[in-house]
């Protein structure tokens, strides 16, 4: 399992276009992807998950992945987050 914490740092926090394309880009993996923020966890390939989570500029959430490809997911998600969010 691959675990790591990333702070958001688009002002409008995870709205629906970064989301959407988290969506995407979490759907490449075979892996487990999961995001937690506030004790609440949502499926990163599910968009309304990841919407329910109303997460803000500023928030921290921590991204959890476990599977057979959890190195690569881990490695392509945390790129995603920092160059979109």
């Amino acid at each position: 399992m691959r675990t790591f914490e990333y702070t958001i740092t688009d002002p409008y926090g995870i709205h629906a276009r970064p989301a959407g394309m988290l969506v995407k880009e979490a759907a490449r993996f075979k892996s487990d992807i999961t995001l937690e923020k506030d004790g609440r966890r949502a499926d990163a390939k599910r968009i309304f998950s990841v919407m329910g989570l109303a997460v803000k500029a500023a928030q921290t959430v921590r991204v959890n992945i476990s599977g057979p490809d959890e190195n690569e997911a881990a490695g392509a998600v945390r790129y995603f987050l920092e160059n979109n969010m």
